[in-house]
């Protein structure tokens, strides 16, 4: 048994083992010994590279959590940042705005007043922004209840306000003076002036009031049934 179990002689069991018990407490024991280790089963020696394996696994994945989580305060930091700057740059330019709306609506109404209000001050991200009008003769009041020549001048009036506060090199107007009155059509391309070497306008238009302001026509015409032709004319500066 020392041999095929322990791999001892029996010389060199004695000599180097030495029982201090009595020796039925120590075949009691060695018995319990082994109905313990019976009930453990088979001990399986593959487990402890399978668990350097997983343990490495797990290892990385936490590394990498670790990344993605500093990465996410890194983000959110800067989301933050540009938040305020955001709102410092768009209540700056709101005010800009607001104020030069005002005076380009006087102007094209000949009077009135008009002014912009955010309807969520406390959040300015998600806030709308209210248009109220009052064109010569009237009280104050959304452009909601405005007649439709009224809400497209005051339109206007906002487009151009922004355009004076943030110059462009290039604008297109596709028919927005399409429901304006010849009065109004003449104050729309007065305005137009105003941009004289600042800003290049394309306009598509119907109206002649305002192909009198403009430098170059550009029309199309068609002579022949199914054939387009370009026609440009080029009008002298007043």
């Amino acid at each position: 048994t020392l041999s095929e179990e322990y791999s001892l002689t029996f010389e060199k069991a004695r000599e180097n083992y030495t029982l201090e018990i009595p020796l039925e407490d120590a075949r009691s024991e060695v018995a319990n010994y082994k109905a313990t280790l019976k009930k453990i089963g088979m001990v399986n020696i593959e487990s402890i590279k399978e668990f350097d394996r997983v343990n490495e696994r797990y290892q990385f994945l936490d590394h990498q959590k670790s990344d993605l989580l500093n990465a996410q305060d890194t983000l959110l930091e800067i989301i933050d940042e540009m938040d305020e700057v955001m709102k410092e740059e768009f209540k700056k330019t709101f005010n800009q705005i607001e104020k030069e709306f005002e005076t380009v609506f006087r102007q094209l109404f000949n009077g009135g007043k008009a002014t912009l209000k955010l309807t969520d001050p406390d959040n300015l991200l998600e806030s709308g922004v209210e248009i109220i009008a009052s064109p010569p003769g009237k009280k104050l009041t959304t452009i909601s209840l405005l007649s439709g020549g009224e809400k497209t001048l005051t339109a206007i009036s906002l487009l151009f306000a922004i355009l004076n506060v943030r110059t462009v090199p290039f604008c297109l107007f596709d028919e927005v003076e399409a429901a304006l009155d010849e009065a109004n059509v003449d104050n729309f391309g007065t305005y137009l002036d105003h941009y004289k070497n600042k800003t290049q306008f394309l306009l598509i238009t119907h109206k002649k009031k305002t192909m009198e302001y403009a430098k170059t026509l550009y029309g199309i015409t068609m002579q022949e049934s199914g054939v387009s032709k370009l026609v440009s004319v080029k009008l002298e500066n007043k």
